[in-house]
């Protein structure tokens, strides 16, 4: 099928199938009854009760059952729509796609399976041209299972108890290692999409070289079937949709004279350029066009910096997550823009997208407002590391690279999050897992984020940066504030003697419940979390000047669900924004240096920033 994402143009229909659509889930005692009984083959329905279900949203939040809250197993989804008469014309195909279905998807249409996938948050379809019923009406039904074992990515497990003494009857939990909510469903939009019999599967652009006199950038038109006779063509157009220059030939090179770089917020008046590549391909006088923006940019790392088009970068910003009331994981555009327009507003040039690739949509917004990406895969607080998972590992580091390679907000690939990489397996798991994702990529630096020791970490010496995770004065010397400078700098100074690489601070932070205060400053207080960033600026400006600190990131961005704990209430509350993007006190406290790091002012209310 195709890996593009669906956008109409002169050859391209789209149809959009998000909406209300029917939905239930099996019962413990029998999660094979969907397959066994066909439910696919008849309307929903008729195999028992079913709930209206918004399509994109996870499904935990939007009733009053702590069943459905807390689901693991099958859950099924339907709907109908009609498929246009015209485009069973027989001269062209018809793609279904999903964004993403979390975690694995069985997908049927008109009683036909049409696609399977497995891993959360990352696009899959199928061609559909021969299942569809056109000028008709058509069912679509979508099988989904959130389980989480030791051989997925992430990794979780089941616990079912043999205890009658202590638990009821059927009584199982999913366990995660992870501290965020497992929110499953159709997380983002579906879509039916057409193209030309001959159509341009794929697009690959690669800026090689920048300068501020010219650029140079390698392309490849990938057409499906492959046809000797197909023309292809690459107009590149500017951001007013003017003409720069055109290409012939499915794949081949060119240069731009005094170009227009691809900068980060900050770092230039015209951040987030991009230019477009329309892409034609040709054949027996049928077109095919595909529009794909790129910027043009390079990025790479020393033993010291991390350079974006040969100029130090310092990265500003935070981990993030895809989660909000009610509508769970799913996409939410307006969401979307409001947390741009935050990013903005505290002046922050980068986000990790912790932990699990984001929407393409949110992705789109970084490439047009200039915000770097550290592009994060599922993989997090994994504790094995045989050849089986491996694979799995390297499976979905393809999706996530081909999914996201023409993107200039990108500039590394995050290939875990705290891994328990001091077991001896670690070694050789991520040699061999760095060594695919540079095969696929070798313009980009590949890193993880870290939280072991040093010493023992045997997943740092494949990484081009390192990033590291610390909670100095709350998961360890919890409320002392006064320990925060002399161990931050201290571990970063040995840390980077014996990695020899750039260093970034990937998570920091502390809980803070909103409208909680005390002075003097005591821990879960908005002030104790204001007070705990401020402790750590003063290590960090530290680092800065001994020339390898590359970046920090603040844990988190918002608020954010998590599994039922004594140590969560009600969630993780490390944002510096509430989770509906009310700012805290430490919101302005990151504002105040981040707009100052970058030299820019924050206007007349810049009264609240502390002194120099």
């Amino acid at each position: 099928g195709s890996l593009l994402y669906p956008r109409e143009s002169e050859s391209r229909e789209v149809k959009l199938l998000d909406g209300v659509w029917k939905f239930r889930v099996c019962t413990q005692e029998d999660q094979d009854a969907g397959f066994r009984e066909k439910w696919f083959a008849r309307p929903l329905e008729k195999s028992g009760p079913v709930i209206p279900m918004p399509v994109p949203a996870s499904f935990n939040d939007i009733t009053q059952n702590a069943t459905l809250r807390d689901y693991v197993g099958w859950a099924w989804y339907q709907t109908e729509f009609f498929a246009p008469s015209g485009w069973g014309n027989g001269e062209g195909r018809v793609f279904l796609r999903f964004g993403s279905v979390h975690y694995m998807a069985v997908v049927y249409l008109n009683n036909q399976q049409v696609a399977k996938h497995v891993g959360g948050h990352l696009p899959f379809g199928a061609e559909v041209t021969k299942a569809l019923l056109y000028g008709g009406k058509n069912t679509l039904t979508v099988a989904v299972n959130n389980t989480l074992t030791e051989s997925t990515i992430p990794q979780g497990s089941v616990f079912r108890p043999q205890d009658s003494g202590r638990y009821p009857p059927g009584y199982w939990k999913q366990s995660v290692p992870f501290d965020f909510f497992n929110y499953a469903g159709i997380h983002r939009s579906v879509a039916l999409f057409t193209t030309p019999k001959h159509y341009i599967r794929d697009i690959t652009l690669v800026t090689t070289k920048v300068s501020n006199s010219s650029a140079s950038v390698r392309y490849d038109i990938d057409v499906l079937p492959p046809d000797p006779k197909v023309d292809c063509r690459l107009t590149l157009l500017d951001d007013r949709g003017w003409p720069v220059l055109v290409r012939q030939g499915c794949s081949g090179a060119f240069g731009v004279t005094n170009p227009k770089l691809w900068w980060p917020q900050g770092m230039h008046r015209v951040p987030g350029y991009q230019y477009t590549a329309k892409v034609e391909a040709t054949l027996d006088g049928v077109t095919d066009v595909y529009y794909q923006k790129f910027g043009l940019r390079t990025v790479r790392a020393t033993e010291t910096q991390l350079l974006l088009n040969e100029r130090p970068l310092y990265l500003m910003g935070f981990g993030m997550h895809e989660d909000a009331d009610i509508r769970g994981r799913g996409l939410d555009l307006a969401l979307v823009v409001k947390d741009f327009n935050l990013i903005r507003w505290i002046g922050a040039n980068s986000f990790r997208t912790s932990h699990y690739p984001y929407a393409e949509e949110i992705m789109d917004q970084a490439d047009a407002q200039g915000i770097a990406v550290i592009d994060e895969s599922p993989a997090v607080a994994q504790g094995s590391f045989d050849s089986a998972l491996l694979s799995e590992h390297k499976k979905r580091m393809t999706e996530l690279v081909r999914r996201d390679k023409n993107r200039p907000s990108v500039i590394m690939w995050s290939v875990i999050n705290e891994p328990q990489s001091a077991k001896p397996q670690a070694d050789r798991y991520f040699g061999e897992l760095v060594a695919h994702v540079k095969t696929l990529d070798p313009t980009r630096p590949v890193t993880a984020a870290l939280s072991g020791h040093y010493s023992k970490d045997l997943a740092g010496q494949y990484m081009d940066v390192i990033m590291h995770n610390k909670y100095a004065a709350w998961y360890t010397d919890p409320g002392s504030l006064q320990v925060i400078e002399r161990q931050t700098f201290s571990e970063y100074e040995a840390m980077h003697a014996h990695y020899r690489k750039p260093i970034m601070i990937s998570e920091y932070g502390a809980d803070a419940v909103a409208g909680l205060h005390a002075d003097p400053a005591f821990v879960f207080t908005e002030d104790f979390q204001a007070q705990l960033l401020l402790h750590h600026h003063k290590a960090f400006d530290q680092l800065r000047s001994k020339g390898y600190f590359v970046g920090e990131h603040v844990w988190n961005f918002a608020d954010f669900m998590t599994d039922q704990d004594f140590r969560r209430a009600f969630g993780n509350r490390k944002g510096i924004f509430t989770r509906n993007r009310q700012p805290k006190a430490a919101a302005k406290v990151l504002r105040c240096r981040y707009h100052k790091i970058s030299g820019r002012r924050i206007g007349d209310f810049d009264v609240y920033c502390p002194p120099s």
